[in-house]
């Protein structure tokens, strides 16, 4: 590991907004009014990376709470000091494996989940890891509430036909979708939101992918 990824996982464990593996157990069915000191609405971004979109989420929504999950401390680093930097005080992040979400968060906790530009696992041999498995998708309909939001963002086709056909099996609404999103009328402030990875992919002129759903029967 090199030394700035060194001075990264040193800095983060020194943040007052960032909580490490086991130590996010103890705010489980809590992270309102325990970790944030309200009552507001509970969002989550799976895979944040650099935190960007869960930083100018919070920024735009000052009456909701926000937490980043990645697994990579020197990742969450950037946003979690950005958030510290410029007070936004509604803004946490957690690194954690997504697959001990359920560890983490009780029933019903979470009002939304983004899921913004994963690593697709193409390989046949990594289905399991991809973020929209029917095994992790169990797991976000335990932690969201009823009819709590889900988003993805990608620019991966394969990764996003593989989450429809999922959404499909398990007959799930798909309340937005479109695979070339800046051609698209669902474009907002919201979902205009970029990644260091997504203005990647946009300068070379790839597509990207989106869908939003909900845990309800469908019609």
């Amino acid at each position: 590991m090199g030394k700035d990824k060194l001075r990264k996982y040193a800095e983060v464990a020194t943040f007052s907004n960032v909580l490490q593996l086991d130590a996010g157990k103890a705010y489980k069915g809590q992270w309102a009014n325990r970790f944030f000191k309200n009552d507001n609405p509970v969002i989550v971004e799976l895979a944040c990376g650099k935190g960007e979109y869960t930083v100018n989420l919070a920024k735009l929504f000052p009456d909701k709470n926000f937490i980043g999950i990645d697994y990579k401390g020197n990742r969450i680093w950037r946003g979690a000091k950005t958030a510290l930097e410029e007070s936004i005080a509604n803004v946490g992040f957690l690194r954690i494996q997504i697959e001990t979400l359920l560890e983490h968060f009780g029933p019903g906790e979470i009002d939304e989940i983004w899921i913004t530009f994963p690593d697709p696992q193409p390989q046949d041999s990594r289905e399991k890891k991809r973020l929209t498995n029917p095994n992790f998708l169990a797991r976000y309909k335990e932690v969201l509430k009823k009819g709590g939001l889900m988003h993805l963002k990608t620019d991966n086709d394969g990764f996003y036909a593989y989450t429809i056909e999922q959404l499909e099996d398990l007959r799930l609404p798909k309340l937005k979708q479109t695979t070339d999103l800046y051609h698209s009328d669902l474009v907002d402030e919201v979902l205009s939101i970029k990644t260091y990875y997504e203005r990647k992919y946009l300068a070379d002129n790839k597509n990207i992918n989106y869908v939003q759903w909900a845990f309800l029967p469908r019609n």
